[in-house]
């Protein structure tokens, strides 16, 4: 334990203030990471043991945002922070990615990661801070880390690129770019854009790793100064039994890789595993029966301190080899014979297939194949009242467009449960509608709320492009007006010290196997999402500059397939989608609209049966499906929201007489004054000989004054009429 230090980060003349030594000491590592009145509490800590028999690396990290942090009370009934949100969860998921590969392999102790907002101003987001304090609080620990880390966000507005862009920024730019790394290498990158060129995203990646390494360097000079002595822990060992054994099998285990078909591929693996197994305990047990044990190995064992290991710590070792062996085969194939295990090109995309209109009711649906990657994608219509209402700690706002990801266990030939959503199935989700979102309507061409959803029926490799794909299909058969064909490729890596080899369209053994995930979404016109995972320490230009290029040509290819079954999107909806007629109407007619307590607007929809949707600016949507009704609810509410204008004529309504004339209203909440000289071009001794209230008239407003309008009846009948009148009388 030290004492409390506070060390100051300086990047683009913002202030990063790091805490430690006070708060949260029992923690492996704690730190108070600050910029602005933005504050997060950050903490480390790992399992003492390794569980017996675990053989992977258990990593959590939960990112927290409370909602005192803004003044806030959380909504519910219980007003308290319970389950994590969607977005609480994808930004745990941009912490976790750019971490996870820096933990040295065979170090298995679970480790916890806690990002708490505790204070936040609305300008510093605390995304910008939390990989910085994570990376600081795991330096500051015992945990074998092989950091330092740090995580930006990188804005392109006007031309040039922006480090951490405030809230108001990020409305204004073609390029959102969330991108970690350490000094060396970028670890990941997920961004969403507005069609920009690959030349303008990688130029950002580069900025925003310019800015990580500048981060880097200091938090090295803060973190030497304390000489945190790391953890010592086994590493992986196997016995030489078990290498020995099946290195004579490594050309039978290449010939089940080479199998073609993902369930074939991986039962014929399995298979061999299984027969191979077999035959080493065989041979183990044999070695053990005729081992002679000396007296100080009984004794070893009798009092548990045996180092002789047992058949079931040889079997685990066993499959650990294997599935070793089987990595090493595949990436040899790949790097040095340009081979991949389903014979494919290293560029080379899987058999494509698009179809639209696979089902009848829903207002849109598609079904993209790739390979055997499958999605089922439909597109559903909706009104405001289907809006989904997000209520975070910068507070609630409604979305329009969301897509939903679904990811059922048969969908890999699996018998599971069918749960809520987890985080992966989340961040899949986020990417598809980030790249999807790009291309959809303006609110005021397109005023539906839409939904997208993407049920994956089979995967084998990149369900979340799918998605994107499927999804842009079954937008432009809904009639939805998106502005272009997107489409969505992932882009693998294989690298050996200075070897390395990009590939196309990985399947999912080659992104099991690989050390990279890098998807790649877009139009014919630009990229619109990317989002890059790294299982290496990172990666150069070179590589994202050619795997950028690799997906472009690809990315063309699909959108050729897509363009050819539906080239563009339908003029007509579906004609299960409720219609919509637009209007627009002063805002302050909004409330006359409304009527107290809703009266008004409660009495057209009971009416006509319709859904009425009003913005704060004027704009009124009115969405049914039948015309009749629809027609009749366009003519009540333009009713309800008249402006009374000169020399205008209205057919108004009698609502009160006076000595000198009536009142008229002329449109729901306004009134004008018949005077009695102005109801005949005769003489009209007393108002009530001509008029009675409840009386509907024809007049015309001849005078506006300080929203006083005057109005005439006999200005709408020609004085010549009446004279021929009075003759005929006579």
């Amino acid at each position: 334990m030290f004492d409390k230090k506070i060390y100051n980060l300086n990047i683009d003349g913002n202030n990063i203030k790091i805490e430690t030594g006070e708060v949260a000491r029992q923690a492996g590592g704690s730190v108070m990471i600050s910029c602005g009145d933005t504050t997060l509490l950050v903490t480390a800590t790992r399992s003492k043991d390794v569980r017996e028999g675990q053989d992977f690396f258990p990593l959590t990290v939960d990112y927290i945002e409370k909602f005192y942090a803004t003044g806030k009370f959380p909504g519910g009934f219980i007003k308290r922070e319970s389950k994590p949100s969607t977005e609480e969860i994808l930004i745990s998921r941009l912490i976790d990615r750019p971490i996870r590969p820096l933990f040295p392999e065979g170090f298995f102790n679970a480790v916890h990661i806690v990002v708490n907002v505790l204070s936040f101003d609305g300008i510093h987001m605390p995304e910008d801070l939390a990989t910085i304090g994570v990376s600081f609080a795991l330096g500051l620990s015992d945990i074998p880390f092989s950091g330092p880390v740090a995580g930006v966000t990188v804005g392109y507005i006007d031309g040039k690129y922006v480090l951490n862009p405030t809230k108001e920024e990020r409305e204004n730019t073609n390029i959102y770019l969330s991108i970690a790394g350490t000094k060396s290498a970028v670890t990941m990158v997920e961004a969403g854009a507005s069609e920009v060129s690959e030349e303008e995203m990688l130029n950002a990646i580069i900025f925003g790793h310019e800015k990580i390494q500048e981060l880097c360097i200091a938090q090295e000079q803060f973190l030497n100064e304390l000489n945190i002595e790391k953890m010592e822990f086994e590493d992986k060992n196997y016995d030489e039994r078990v290498t020995e054994f099946l290195d004579k099998y490594q050309g039978e285990l290449k010939e089940a890789i080479l199998v073609p078909g993902k369930l074939e591929k991986y039962e014929a693996i399995d298979s061999l595993c299984e027969s191979l197994l077999s035959t080493f305990k065989v041979e183990i047990a044999k070695e053990m029966m005729n081992k002679v044990k000396s007296d100080e190995e009984l004794l070893a064992e009798l009092i548990g301190e045996a180092k002789v290991k047992t058949m079931d710590q040889l079997v685990k070792e066993f499959k650990g080899y294997y599935h070793d062996l089987e990595k090493k085969i595949v990436r040899e194939l790949i790097i040095f014979d340009k081979y991949r295990a389903d014979g494919r090109k290293i560029d080379e995309i899987r058999p494509l297939n698009a179809q639209v209109d696979v089902l009848k009711m829903p207002h849109g649906s598609a079904l993209f194949t790739r390979g055997e990657t499958q999605a089922l994608v439909t597109a559903t219509l909706g009104s405001k009242e289907d809006e989904q209402i997000i209520d975070g700690m910068e507070g609630e706002y409604n979305k329009k467009f969301f897509l939903h990801y679904n990811f059922p266990p048969f969908s890999v030939g699996e018998a599971g449960f069918m749960r809520a959503p987890g985080r992966r199935e989340l961040g899949h989700g986020n990417l598809a509608e980030r790249a999807l979102k790009a291309v959809m309507p303006s609110i005021d061409d397109f005023p539906y709320t839409v939904r997208v959803v993407s049920e994956i029926t089979e995967s084998n490799g990149s369900s979340s492009q799918a998605s994107i794909c499927g999804g842009s299909l079954a937008l432009m058969a809904a009639g939805v007006p998106i502005k272009s064909t997107v489409a969505g490729i992932a882009m693998g890596l294989i690298k050996e010290g200075e070897n390395f080899t990009v590939l196309t369209d990985i399947q999912g053994l080659e992104d099991h196997l690989g050390d990279m995930d890098f998807k790649v979404a877009g139009t014919r016109s630009g990229i619109t999402a990317i989002q890059m995972d790294i299982k290496i320490e990172g990666i150069t230009k070179e590589i994202m500059e050619i795997a950028l290029k690799q997906a472009h040509t690809a990315r063309q290819e699909i959108i050729d397939v897509m363009e050819a079954v539906i080239p563009t999107h339908r003029k007509e909806l579906h004609p299960n989608a409720p219609k919509i007629i637009n209007l627009k109407i002063d805002p302050n007619k909004i409330a006359a609209l409304i009527g107290p307590a809703g009266k008004v607007i409660k009495s057209i929809i009971e009416e006509t049966g319709v859904k009425i949707d009003v913005e704060d600016d004027g704009r009124v949507a009115i969405f049914g499906f039948e015309q009749e009704k629809m027609n009749r609810a366009y003519e009540l509410v333009k009713q309800y929201t008249l402006t009374a204008e000169l020399n205008q004529v209205y057919k108004g309504k009698v609502v009160k007489l006076a000595k000198f004339g009536a009142f008229v209203e002329l449109v729901p909440g306004v009134e004008g004054l018949l005077h009695i000289s102005e109801i005949s071009h005769a003489r009209v001794k007393q108002v009530e000989d001509v008029l009675k209230v409840g009386d509907i008239v024809d007049v015309k407003v001849i005078e506006v004054q300080d929203d006083k309008f005057s109005l005439s009846m006999k200005a709408l009948i020609p004085k010549e009429v009446i004279e021929n009148k009075e003759e005929s009388n006579d």
